[in-house]
């Protein structure tokens, strides 16, 4: 049984569809050229019929094969290539998003420039018996309808409790369920943009924000971050050229720079705010990991002028798409309205196994040995990567996330092309930027949980040569 470079084992079925897919992919057969036979495919990959029947139906499955019942299996039709090019703003949106692909195809073996924890920190949890598990009983008996648009109640309820932990305070029509972080954020410039309107970012920033605003033909201008958040000098001057409907931004474990909003930033950003009438969108997707007495503008503000959103999926599991936003239920009631109009709902199966795990006390457990494992890799990963003659950006809360600057000279294009060469994946400080083109200094994000992996580091030892 083969590995891949992501841990993933590869059953005999996987390794031949994977095998013959590459080989049709290549052209090795023509439109509706047949394919050995089962006996014959099967003797030369040396397997059983069952097995390669498997793999053939598989392929038939992908649309890469047809099934002629009586005389075997043949190359499908390739459909003819779209004549009609997408739109200026459509491509600029999808060119902007190869970081994000590269995070769910996993073709590298070395990934410090993930944004998510590594399997191996949930597969040594408790939780891994829970998600193995298909018999987990859920309280109540199960209706197999829609549900909600609003999402599962009592999971709506647990997580209200759990704002008033940080002194937020969640109306009950003011908190809704979403398919995590990105699809309240897509909610939010649903309802509350229109093309040609202007929306401040984080630079750097959550890249696929910016790639959700260009689809929107909406205006992105950058505000500078630095170790305690948004640069209240940069914003002001910019508030003076432009009039933001809203600002973007992550209060703390910050994607890309690991940094958190200090006190007097979060009353600074809020008087702005206040002042020149924008409203505020906080990105909290590490809260659970990260102490409830921070300093949060959702809790400053009430939410009247901040929608606060969160998730599962930097914690427990990305696959598992649950997050949510609270605020204004005037607004909220909005939001919910377009999440209906365009996905009907959010899982309620997802929603109550999140629920259940809560409950139980599993995802408490879960979390504690998680932000043990956080802490020890940040240390790690801080002290290697300093050691080895690099700048890394301090952080006073520990994260997921390490901000690294080369010397000036380094061209992060040449990193990048040469840590492929090696099977490593590195996210440049560039496309942290919602304007590439400005001049700065080279940097990447590193994923504290690869800080300190071999072969990274003997890559930017030689590169750095």
């Amino acid at each position: 049984m083969r590995v891949t470079g992501s841990g993933r084992k590869l059953s005999r079925v996987d390794q031949i569809v994977e095998k013959v897919a590459l080989m049709l992919e290549a052209g090795a057969y023509k439109t509706f050229e047949r394919l050995p036979s089962i006996r014959q495919a099967a003797r030369e990959n040396g397997v059983s019929k069952n097995t390669m029947a498997e793999a053939y139906d598989r392929l038939v499955a992908r649309g890469l094969l047809e099934a002629r019942a009586g005389s075997g299996y043949y190359m499908s039709q390739v459909g003819p290539a779209s004549k009609t090019p997408p739109a200026p703003h459509v491509t600029a949106a999808v060119d902007g998003m190869s970081l994000l692909r590269e995070q769910l195809e996993q073709h590298y073996e070395v990934r410090p420039g993930d944004g998510r924890p590594p399997p191996s920190w949930m597969e040594g949890a408790e939780l891994r018996r829970h998600f193995a598990n298909a018999k987990t009983p859920f309280p109540e008996a199960i209706e197999f309808g829609y549900g909600s648009s609003w999402g599962y109640g009592p999971l709506r309820d647990r997580l209200r409790m759990q704002l008033l932990e940080r002194s937020i305070p969640a109306d009950p029509q003011g908190l809704l369920l979403t398919h995590g972080v990105n699809h309240g954020m897509d909610l939010i410039i649903r309802h509350l943009t229109e093309p040609g309107d202007t929306v401040f970012v984080d630079e750097p920033g959550y890249y696929p924000l910016f790639s959700k605003l260009t689809f929107a033909k909406v205006q992105i201008v950058g505000i500078r971050r630095d170790r305690d958040g948004p640069d209240l000098e940069d914003l002001t001057a910019k508030l003076a050229l432009h009039r933001p409907k809203m600002f973007v931004t992550q209060s703390h474990g910050h994607n890309p720079t690991g940094g958190s909003l200090s006190p007097s930033r979060s009353f600074g950003l809020m008087q702005l705010a206040e002042r020149w009438g924008f409203l505020l969108v906080e990105n909290d997707a590490l809260a659970d990991i990260l102490p409830a007495t921070l300093p949060r503008l959702a809790a400053l503000d009430q939410l009247e002028r901040v929608l606060y959103l969160g998730t599962f999926s930097k914690t427990l599991s990305a696959s598992l798409r649950c997050g949510y936003v609270a605020g204004n239920p005037d607004i909220i009631r909005q939001l919910a309205d377009i999440k209906m109009l365009t996905v009907v709902n959010s899982s309620d199966h997802v929603e109550r196994f999140v629920f259940n795990l809560m409950q139980a006390g599993h995802y408490l457990r879960h979390l504690r040995r998680l932000r043990s494992r956080v802490e020890d890799a940040y240390k790690a990963s801080f002290g290697t990567l300093e050691a080895i003659g690099l700048s890394v950006r301090e952080c006073s809360i520990p994260g997921f996330y390490l901000w690294v600057e080369f010397p000036d000279e380094v061209d992060e294009r040449e990193l990048c092309a040469a840590a492929s060469k090696q099977s490593i994946f590195i996210a440049p400080g560039a496309v942290f930027y919602p304007n590439r083109e400005t001049r700065q200094k080279p940097a990447m994000r590193v994923n504290v949980a690869y800080g300190t992996d071999a072969r990274f580091l003997s890559f930017l030892r030689d590169f750095l040569k």
